[in-house]
């Protein structure tokens, strides 16, 4: 198992930092380490806010990306529903490209043709 600050993983995750940089005004940007995997949190910043995850264990080399719609519930706690999951991606630049996508709507457009579908 790699150590979570190994000069690897931390290049890694500054790569990928920089690479999302340009998402800064839109998205609240959070990165966490953990003992299994590491993950970097999105929040947007809108009054349709969305939770974006990505994570990547230590043990594959492969990504996983989460989308989240945000509700809150009865005005206190925050609700999450997850609009759409990709897992097993297996570099950094198809992760990039999947998250830009994510972010330009494709989880958004997926949640309402499923909505479609099983309304009609």
């Amino acid at each position: 198992m790699k150590n979570k600050f190994s000069s690897e993983i931390q290049t890694e995750l500054n790569e990928i930092k920089h690479e999302i940089q340009e998402w800064k005004n839109l998205f609240d940007i959070e990165i966490e380490l953990y003992f299994d995997g590491w993950a970097i949190f999105l929040r947007e910043k809108s009054v349709y806010p969305r939770s974006i995850i990505i994570f990547k264990s230590y043990e594959n080399n492969t990504y996983t990306i989460k989308s989240f719609e945000i509700h809150l519930k009865e005005y206190e706690k925050e609700e999450f529903r997850e609009l759409y999951s990709i897992e097993e991606i297996n570099n950094k630049n198809h992760m990039l490209l999947e998250l830009k996508e994510i972010i330009y709507g494709k989880d958004l457009m997926n949640n309402a043709s499923n909505l479609y579908r099983a309304n009609f």
